[in-house]
This record gives structure tokens, sequence and C-alpha cells, in this order.
């Protein structure tokens, strides 16, 4: 598509976000400036601009609600094990394994790692942030290393690779024209350099925070300590009945055996859906399976805890959940329909354009412009691809640049002397990594959102071990192959 003027202020607001995420400020303001700016000057009058500007919020809010949902569900059930105790009694046989905060990084790095690689990211978050980052934080982690190791492990170093189910090398593959088993090998390489790398680097820039726990109630600093939920115990006091503290006693010890025997069994037979070639559960669908087990354990806890006001109690369980989720993720939507205006996907609905209309791309026609610019060398063909993987990571998806990055891998192959393959893998790496742990707007706030971190915060704290390590990672590609 040829590229107008609404382009360039697309590109103008693009770089003045990524400037002020640097600057470590907001980037609200600037992106609904933007929105609207760029529909006036596409549309060519100021109606469009203002309904543009809710059209994406509105088109963002549905494509993020699921993870807004399952958030919500799974800070509504903790808050009913909270009622019971049954979450100290659930944490205690965990911190037997995370005897500190040092062997707590591994743990959730290679739990978080293998789960990811087999699911994907979304379904493995609401599990791990669950049962064991308490535990780990109890252990002394900090909550801001253990939600970078998450979203490292989990949405950089197995999602990047997706070597189990292979929809990203298939994408990159069949763009380029060549064999996915080419691509997926590499990437797997790719993405273990980066990856261990920037777990490394994470550690030992983080070790000194990280504490030898002989004393879990010493250890947590006063932000671990309100995630951890320490800080409300003081609420439960009050005096209760014998009979009442009897019953809570013994739900809680039911809960806290139920709870993760039940995400045990949906991670058991979710592993054997995926070894007998059964329907999958990648995705939005293993958090709905997740969601829904959650909901029905909330509605026993609640049960479980006072019967008699448990139609009220659920209520006030599922609001908290819903205002909590909305409160830590509102600033996302915004942003997030800025970068879907740079997709063609989305510009349709953003715009309000008839379904015969051709559908402006305002990131990628960008991209797509500027490749014949790229000079015919195998160093910087590759970075370049890294870097155009990277552009095209910041409308919060990863997967929508692999088509992208796959076709200019295999028109570059030829005169820059590096293997088509390889230029697709690392291509591959830019865009998933940069969709997945360094833009706030992605699946990176459901990390976020379960640790009650400030998204925009932890994607600044990945942004210099990713880059870092992608930039290492590229770099060994390139020499070896």
């Amino acid at each position: 598509m040829e590229l107008t003027f609404a382009h360039w202020v697309y590109a103008i607001v693009t770089v003045s976000v990524i400037g002020t995420m640097l600057f470590r400020r907001g980037v609200v303001l600037p992106v609904i400036i933007g929105t609207f700016l760029v529909a006036v000057v596409y549309k060519g009058n100021l109606i469009s601009g203002f309904q543009a500007v809710f059209n994406a919020n509105l088109l963002a809010a549905k494509e993020l609600f699921s993870i807004f949902l399952i958030i919500s569900l799974m800070i509504a059930l903790l808050n009913s094990l909270k009622d019971l105790g049954a979450d100290k009694k659930l944490i205690g046989p965990i911190e037997k394994i995370m005897v500190n905060g040092h062997v707590s990084y591994f743990v959730l790095m290679i739990t978080t790692y293998v789960i990811s690689l087999f699911f994907w990211p979304t379904p493995a978050v609401p599990l791990i942030c669950a049962l064991l980052v308490p535990a780990a934080v109890r252990a002394g982690l900090p909550v801001m290393t253990a939600a970078m190791v998450i979203v490292i492990a989990g949405q950089g170093m197995a999602l990047s690779s997706d070597y189990i189910m292979q929809v990203a090398p298939m994408l990159s593959a069949k763009a380029a024209g060549i064999d996915k088993v080419l691509v997926a090998d590499k990437t797997l390489v790719l993405s273990l350099i980066t990856g261990v790398s920037a777990l490394a680097y994470i550690y030992f820039a983080h070790r000194k925070s990280i504490v030898k726990n002989d004393n879990p109630e010493t250890v947590l600093n006063p932000d671990d300590a309100a995630f951890f939920g320490v800080a409300n115990e003081l609420a439960a006091t009050a005096e209760e009945s014998a009979e009442a503290t009897q019953r809570k006693n013994t739900w809680g010890k039911v809960f806290a055996i139920l709870v993760p025997l039940s995400m045990l069994a949906v991670m058991i037979y979710m592993f054997q859906s995926k070894l007998t070639g059964a329907a999958g559960f990648e995705g939005t669908d293993g958090a709905a399976f997740i969601g829904g087990v959650a909901t029905l354990l909330l509605v026993l806890a609640t049960i479980a805890f006072n019967r008699i006001h448990a139609l009220d109690k659920i209520s006030d369980h599922l609001t908290e959940g819903f205002v909590f989720a909305f409160r830590a993720m509102a600033p996302v939507i915004p942003i997030a329909g800025f970068f879907f205006m740079g997709s063609a996907d989305f510009t349709g609905t953003i715009l309000s354009l008839d379904e015969s209309a051709v559908k402006p791309a305002f990131l990628f026609d960008m991209i797509q412009a500027g490749q014949s610019y790229i000079p015919e060398n195998a160093f910087i063909a590759g970075f370049g691809i890294l870097i155009v993987g990277l552009i095209t990571g910041l409308d919060g998806s990863g997967f929508s640049g692999l088509p992208l990055t796959g076709a200019l891998s295999g028109a570059l192959a030829n005169g820059s002397g590096i293997d088509p393959s390889t230029l697709a893998a690392i291509g591959q790496m830019g865009a998933i990594w940069g969709g997945g742990t360094i833009v706030a707007w992605s699946s990176l706030v459901a990390v976020a959102g379960f640790l009650q971190l400030s998204p925009l915060e932890l994607a600044r704290k990945n942004f210099i071990p990713v880059i870092t390590s992608l930039f290492l990672a590229t770099l060994i590609g390139i020499l070896i192959w």
C-alpha cells in the first residue's frame, strides 16, 4: 500500500511513545492523541477522529478481556482461600522445596519454561503465579524479579521457539517458502541462547536483593509483603466463635489440598491431550479450562467459608477481582488500541471502514516500504530482520509480524549470502520477544496483574536484558549458520 501522510503521523507518534517509555513516563496521553490524529488525517474529518478513539479502546478491551477475566477469577479464588486460611497451608509443602530465594529463582525458571513450551504462556501464568510465586516470595525472591523470570522464561524463551506446537515456525517458514523444521530447530537454539543469557543477566543484576531465607517472616520488604497479603492479615484478628474457627481450619486444610490437586489434574489432562493428539489447550482454550476450574473452586470455597452468606460473599469476591484487574490494567487498553492500528486486521474496525475498502496497516506498511533500503550484507540483513521483528512486536502480539519477517527473509536471503531459515528464525525471535516481553500492552499484563505490579515498569525492567540477549543470539546465529 502506498504510504500516506497518516502513515508518517503514526510513525512519529510511535517514536514519541518509545521515547516516552525510555524516560520512564506514562504513554497513555500520547497514544490517545496519536489515535485521534491518525484517524483525522486518514479520514479527513474530526468526527472520524473522535469515533476512532472510542473504537480503538473498545476493540482493545475486547481483545484483552480474556486476560482481564482470568486475572479477576484467580484473584477472587485467592481471596476466598484467604478467608479459610488455606493460602498459608497451600504454600507449606512448596516452601520446603524453595528453601531460599536463589533456589526459588531456578524453580520458577524451569517450571515456567516447561509448562509454557507445551501450552503457551497464557494458561501457564495462572498456575505459576497462584501456586509458586507466593512461596518464592516467602523464600526471599522479590516480586519484580519473579515476574521477570516468568515473562522471560515463558513469553520469551518458550514462546519464541514454539517448538512443541510449531505454530510460529509454520508461519515464518510458509512466508519464506522453506521447510518449517529448519526454522523450528534454529529458533529453538536462538531462544535458549537469548533466554539463558537474559535470565543470567537478571540473576546477577538482582542477586543482592535475593535473600537466603532463614526466617520467612522477616525477609519480605514492604512491596512484597503487600503482594503476599501480610498487610491484610491484620484485618483477620477479630474474634471468632469456636465453631467457626474449627470449621475454618477444617475447610482450610481441605482446600489447601483440593486446589493444588485440581490444578495438577488440569495439567495432567492437558499433557495427556497433547501427547495423544487430542484437542489442544493452547492459548485461550487452556486459559478457559483453568478459568472454569478456578471459578468452581471459588464457588465451593465461598460456600465452605460461610454457607448462609455465600450468595453475597461470592459477589464480593468477584467484584474485588474485577476491580483489581481493571484498576491495574486499565492504562493498557488505550495503548493497545493505538498499536492495533498498525495491523490491517484491526484498522477497518477502528476507522469504521467499509468491508470492501482497502485496510491500511500503518506499522507494517512502513516496514514493507523500507525493506528495499536494507543493504545486501549478512550482518546488516540479520540485524535488520531482528529490528523489523522487534518493531512488528509493538502491536503486542508477536505472531502478527511473522508473515512479514518470513517474507523478508526469503527476499533478502539470496543477496545477503545468509540462509533464509536463519533470517526467518532471527525475525521470529525479534517479533515474539518484542511482542511478549518488552511492551506493556501484550500478554505481559497477565503476569503484572497477578503479581500486582505495573506492566509498564515490568516492561522497562525487561528491556535491557532482552535486547542485549537478542543481539547476542543474532550475532551467534549469523556466525554459526
